[in-house]
């Protein structure tokens, strides 16, 4: 499996933020091609110190190839580009491949 893993960093306006990503984003980003699983964070990013983020969104797939697949197509070109619409923190992006241990 492989897995995407985007940091939303705080926005100027959370409830916006909020609204938009769940109305408009998480659509868009569902209809990216070789998407198995989205999960977004709930609540609080915890950790020792302060992050800035403020929702961490992982998507799974079946290799790091089919990451790049999909944000190489349509779907994935129009999702990455809809960042800009709501994401006014900033984003980090991470892709990787992953196994159970």
């Amino acid at each position: 499996m492989a897995q995407l893993v985007v940091l939303y960093k705080t926005p100027t306006d959370v409830a916006a933020f909020d609204a938009y990503y769940a109305s408009t984003h998480i659509p868009l980003a569902k209809k990216v091609p070789g998407v198995r699983k989205y999960e977004i964070s709930q609540g609080t990013i915890a950790s020792p110190a302060p992050t800035g983020v403020h929702l961490v969104a992982t998507l799974t797939f079946d290799s790091l190839a089919a990451i790049q697949a999909g944000l190489g197509s349509a779907e994935g070109q129009a999702a990455a580009a809809d960042v800009a619409n709501f994401a006014t923190g900033g984003a980090d992006m991470l892709m990787f491949d992953s196994k159970e241990v």
